[in-house]
């Protein structure tokens, strides 16, 4: 949904009200998307997944890992540097239009360009790196049936 927001702004007059609602929402589940990415990672680190089967390659273990904090990483400096932007760009943002977000930064063309950059950037590594991660939960569902993709369910037995 966010991805669908974000590709209609372009296509939008700038002095059209559809165009302020679909940044309100699109600026609104960004920083929904980061808070819950800062409480899952502080979740994560106090509750440590189960360890991975031996019968995985050293390789696989590294690349499961590497893809996991990437996507942490990613999810967390997209909506960051989209905040910045708008900042940084002199535009207000607020939480669904119930509570304004003060800037953390003053106005800076400067940076609101370069903070725009990594934030349309970042989408197409998020991309990359989601397909990555349900391509290898695909294959250890359905190719090697070892019980990787069972460990990745909410409700598992441990």
């Amino acid at each position: 949904m966010i991805v669908s927001l974000g590709w209609a702004i372009p296509g939008t007059a700038r002095e059209n009200e559809s165009c302020d609602l679909l940044l309100l929402f699109h600026r609104s589940i960004g920083l929904l998307i980061l808070a819950l990415m800062l409480v899952r990672g502080v979740w994560r680190w106090r509750h440590p997944p189960p360890l991975l089967p031996p019968s995985l390659m050293r390789i696989e273990i590294l690349a499961a890992h590497a893809t996991h904090w990437l996507l942490y990483a990613l999810f967390v400096l997209m909506p960051l540097s989209g905040y910045i932007r708008a900042t940084a760009a002199g535009h207000s943002v607020n939480f669904f239009g119930l509570v304004e977000i003060p800037p953390l930064l003053p106005e800076n063309d400067r940076i609101s360009q370069a903070a725009i950059a990594v934030h349309l950037a970042t989408q197409f590594l998020i991309y990359t790196f989601v397909a990555l991660h349900v391509g290898g939960a695909l294959m250890h569902w359905i190719v090697r049936r070892d019980g990787v993709f069972e460990r990745m369910l909410p409700l598992r037995s441990r």
